[in-house]
């Protein structure tokens, strides 16, 4: 007999980074499946009119996730608002390309602060939540940069590969629960996150549509491992089995280690300033390899 799909009508979910992107388009489909949708983000206003778009279902709320307190007042501002929170997505993230040594300190912080501290203070603030009702399902959104190095990106690949690594190990903690886990590994989406990024050969860039009905397939039909686009997993499992040399090999064939490297700069300018904004507190930074309001777009 075929597995049945979960029900998902009536369940409530929470989004960080809902305002736009995967996490806007995640929540259009949680929507459509008649769930009952949170969505935070540190630009509220545009939060408040993705919700608006949406449709009744989907709420807005303040979101910095590198401030586990926000974090805690975004939960608990969702939970009176719609109801017991069923699911978590974990998708706020940022995305600031350079080699190693050009990257000033600001920059590696903030990944780390967002990339980072903002997966684990969702994870520490929703399991308890989780556990004290024997029922709950965490959607961690990482990468395919999660599982390999890429030049021009070292820093964000760090960071995902943490996501991959503590979603792992925060399963097998969990095996004995109810509680499912779930790491997406996309690669690269049509967002402003991936504006003046090349495509490799034989994996094409896909829409943030794609990774929201993975994430939505991975509620109904429970599994760990979400890469998006499907056979993604099957390139990874046998680059795996292969040495060193002969993974690097393929990469170098299929472009992949020019992805992040020979980016377009120009294009990617309006998201990298943004970008350089994204964690209060934190001052973009005064060196003058940092991006500032007066970077010349040549």
């Amino acid at each position: 007999m075929a597995k049945q799909p979960r029900v998902l009508t009536g369940k409530v979910a929470a989004i960080t980074g809902g305002a736009r992107g995967i996490g806007k388009e995640t929540a259009r489909q949680f929507a459509a499946e008649g769930m009952r949708v949170a969505i935070g983000d540190l630009d509220l206003d545009l939060a408040k009119a993705t919700a608006e778009e949406l449709g009744p279902n989907v709420v807005a709320f303040p979101l910095n996730v590198t401030d586990r307190g926000s974090f805690k007042a975004f939960l608990d501002g969702a939970e009176e608002a719609v109801g017991p929170i069923d699911v978590l997505v974990n998708n706020a993230g940022i995305m600031q390309l350079g080699r190693f040594l050009d990257e000033d300190d600001a920059t590696t912080q903030r990944q780390i602060d967002i990339n980072v501290n903002g997966v684990l203070w969702g994870m520490k603030e929703v399991l308890p939540r989780f556990l004290a009702r024997d029922t709950g399902h965490l959607v961690n959104v990482a990468s395919t940069a999660g599982k390999g190095g890429f030049p021009g990106g070292a820093t964000y690949c760090g960071t995902k590969h943490f996501v991959v690594g503590v979603s792992e190990a925060v399963r097998a903690e969990l095996r004995e629960t109810p509680i499912e886990v779930s790491c997406v590994m996309p690669v690269v989406v049509k967002t402003e996150l991936a504006s003046g990024l090349q495509p490799t050969r034989g994996v094409k860039h896909i829409e943030p549509g794609d990774v929201a009905a993975e994430i939505v397939r991975a509620l109904k039909f429970p599994k760990f491992d979400v890469f998006v686009p499907r056979e993604v997993q099957a390139i990874t499992t046998a680059m795996n089995v292969l040495p060193r040399r002969g993974r690097e090999a393929i990469g170098r064939a299929l472009k992949a280690d020019k992805v992040l490297d020979q980016r377009d700069d120009a294009t990617r300018r309006a998201y990298e300033l943004r970008a350089s904004h994204s964690e209060p507190g934190l001052e973009p930074g005064a060196q003058a390899k940092q991006l500032t309001e007066s970077t010349p777009d040549a």
